[in-house]
């Protein structure tokens, strides 16, 4: 069952609808300060993950050479320019806060098309839930989202609630190509699979935080990665 992506969607849908409405009353400060903490949540979760491990050299591995595979194809890129499309096709629709010019408009709707579509936590949580059932990473991204979208309504309107549209349909296809590889999985290639999803959480807490700014989209070829070589390891290496 797809709970996961539809908690997240309702999350995004809740608060693009809630922070116009609630504008006046939400200080700059508050905006400002939350932020930090999603950093320090993403942070501990990674850490959390990490410590699950089993065969380290797998992790490493599937995690350099993961990064390879999204740097070569300009995954990062690629799912930035995919949300630009989406953009335009929108913007006729969408109409665009006094507040903002056309172009700073399409610029943060842009970004936040990736955030929540095509995050490191996103991803990381939809697979989990198709391979295990847990839907824990989803939930909390669900809190972080609602809040992030209530935030960025205020500037770019109510139109962000759109996004779940969007980000539904990426978590919806992460869940059923995991589900279809549910019955190849085993604790030690989930618990790698964890690990580099830790890992990869811990990159996205120090964007957010602004300490580095990691690529954190050319990574998740690593998640795909970790399952072969965690069996190739244990046949190879015992």
């Amino acid at each position: 069952m797809l709970l996961g992506p539809i908690i997240n969607s309702c999350g995004i849908i809740l608060g693009g609808l809630l922070g116009p409405l609630l504008a006046r009353f939400i200080p700059k400060r508050l905006q400002r300060g939350l932020p930090p903490t999603f950093a320090l949540a993403s942070f501990a979760i990674g850490v959390t993950m990490i410590m699950k491990f089993h065969f380290i050299p797998v992790v490493v591995m599937s995690l350099i050479l993961g990064t390879a595979v999204g740097e070569l194809i300009y995954l990062e890129a690629g799912i930035s320019k995919g949300a630009q499309w989406v953009q335009r096709r929108l913007k006729s629709i969408l109409p665009v806060p006094c507040s903002l010019s056309r172009e700073e408009y399409s610029s943060q709707f842009t970004a936040l098309i990736v955030v929540f579509g095509a995050s490191g936590l996103g991803v990381i949580g939809a697979m989990t839930e198709g391979l295990t059932g847990n839907y824990q990473l989803l939930l909390v991204k669900a809190m972080m989202d609602f809040v992030t979208a209530i935030i960025f309504s205020i500037t770019l309107g109510p139109s962000v609630a759109l996004i779940a549209i969007i980000q539904f349909l990426v978590q919806g296809i992460l869940f059923f190509l995991a589900t279809s590889i549910h019955h190849y999985m085993d604790p030690i290639a989930m618990a790698d699979f964890s690990a580099v999803g830790g890992i990869v959480m811990v990159a996205v807490g120090l964007r957010i935080a602004k300490i580095m700014n990691f690529a954190v989209v050319n990574f998740l070829p690593a998640l795909i990665l970790v399952l072969p070589f965690s069996y190739l390891w244990r046949h190879l290496f015992g």
